[in-house]
């Protein structure tokens, strides 16, 4: 059973030894090393990276989807540069895992359902957005191998996502005006403001806070000194306002998901400085904690009680409402062409959508990432999408495990890539805005960062063929 998981894992994959003696790698990766070797530029190959990823996350908040997919063609671009211009034996030459293969296979069901789309043209456009996003995986996955770049560009996120919740409390005490009907206009909440920062919308806000809280978590305990543990304190806390005064119900989902899983993980790190007490207990108390601080938010606050109770209101909450009406409508999608889909992207949904629609219920998206990976690329793409998930986890569990066997605090840092991640998907699972910029960057930004820390382990079956046979013993 060992062995087939490592088979659809691809744990024990031999991925260097097939690249190095691959013709084709070697012909078309390095193209350009000679070039490289004279070239002053090139000598700051991995610095230029991290600046061109810097301005993608240090921007994305701020600036219109034009300019970030300017960004995002920028660190595409290099990243083809550097990689056909890699030297073999360069420390610092990108690193094939298992996860990139994944994404390879994702885009790759992607490109079919874009030439079976039964609106290539507007399917095209959006198979290069997904092109571009995943060069950026590509590239994340590359710098974020260097540690001074690993927790350069992590603390600009964190000192990014502060400066977003700054402005996000300032307009709940302040006032902001309300851009659209966020809340059902009959509910005793219609008049309740919702912050939405700089990125106009408070759903969207929320979800790119997800990873913000998880980091600003781990960071408590990553960062050493007593000033750099109240920063990520004070991040934490300013977070967490801002996020709650978003006050978006799908984020707390991935909240709850990644709180419950963050108990979990943290528990298995510390483990071995627990006493065997704690070791019993600390799980079920945590958990504990956590739902009393629920009962307590939930019968002294009326706004938050309300918000969660509309949740399981079914069709009596409008945006409830809405949502059913539109999954009624993409099941009917799913139904007609269940392989492969429309096409990737936004602009086939919003092509193909109106025939399908119930009247008065325009939409731009399925309201779950689920949905509209089954609607964009069919029941094919989503079980790439479902592999890649699972070989991204278990490549995470697997580089915890041996970080901490030696106490490499770089674990935690992991562990926050696992729970961003968690958070992002219980998120999706209601809603769209995982595929807007601000936040897909964030999700192959994790997803790199698992990638980044990947190394080749010994195979089960090898080490079953190197170890020495038992030998007889006699009495």
């Amino acid at each position: 059973m060992n062995l087939v998981w490592q088979r659809f894992t691809l744990s024990d994959l031999p991925l260097r030894e097939y690249l190095a003696s691959s013709y084709l790698h070697r012909s078309l990766f390095g193209l350009l090393r000679s070039w490289r070797q004279t070239s002053l530029l090139m000598q700051w190959g991995e610095t230029i990276a991290a600046v061109l990823v810097s301005f993608v996350y240090g921007l994305a908040p701020f600036v219109t989807t034009t300019l970030t997919g300017v960004l995002l063609g920028a660190c595409g671009a290099f990243w083809l540069l550097l990689t056909i211009s890699d030297e073999s034996t360069d420390q610092n030459a990108s690193t094939v895992t298992p996860i990139h293969l994944l994404v390879f296979i994702y885009w790759v069901v992607a490109v079919l359902a874009t030439a079976l789309s039964p609106v290539r043209q507007h399917a095209i456009s959006d198979l290069i957005n997904l092109t571009l996003y995943l060069l950026l995986f590509a590239l994340c996955a590359r710098v974020l191998r260097l540690p001074r770049f690993r927790q350069w560009l992590l603390t600009l996120y964190l000192l990014v996502s502060l400066a977003v919740s700054v402005y996000g409390v300032r307009q709940k005490f302040f006032g902001a005006a309300q851009l659209a009907t966020w809340v059902d206009p009959e509910s005793p909440l219609s008049k309740n403001t919702r912050v939405y920062s700089y990125l106009g919308n408070p759903n969207l806000l929320a979800g790119y806070l997800l990873p913000a809280i998880v980091l600003s978590l781990v960071a408590i305990f990553a960062w050493r000194g007593a000033a750099r543990k109240a920063l990520a304190v004070t991040m934490l806390v300013v977070n967490l306002m801002c996020f709650r005064f978003a006050d978006s119900r799908g984020s707390f989902i991935g909240l709850a998901l990644a709180a419950i899983a963050a108990v979990l993980l943290l528990r298995y790190w510390y483990s071995e400085f627990l006493p065997k007490l704690w070791r019993t207990w600390l799980v079920p108390i945590l958990l504990l904690c956590f739902a009393s601080l629920f009962a307590i938010a939930f019968g002294v606050s009326e706004d938050f009680r309300l918000r969660i109770v509309s949740i399981f209101a079914g069709r009596g909450d409008s945006s409830n409402n809405f949502r059913m009406n539109v999954w009624t409508a993409v099941f009917q999608m799913i139904l007609d062409r269940p392989i492969l889909g429309i096409g990737p992207g936004h602009s086939s949904f919003n092509k193909v959508y109106p025939l399908y629609q119930i009247p008065r219920f325009t939409a731009l998206s399925a309201y779950s990432i689920i949905l509209e990976i089954i609607v964009e690329m069919g029941f094919v793409g989503l079980i790439a999408f479902l592999w890649l998930l699972t070989v991204t986890f278990n490549t995470a569990l697997a580089q915890l495990r041996r970080f901490r066997e030696v106490h490499n605090t770089d674990g935690l840092w992991l562990i926050g890539a696992i729970l961003s991640l968690i958070a992002m998907l219980g998120h999706g699972l209601v809603d769209t805005v995982w595929y807007r910029p601000q936040i897909n960057t964030l999700w192959w930004l994790m997803v790199g960062l698992v990638a980044s820390y990947w190394t080749q382990q010994p195979s089960l079956s090898n080490k079953e063929i190197d170890s020495p046979s038992p030998q007889p013993t006699t009495k």
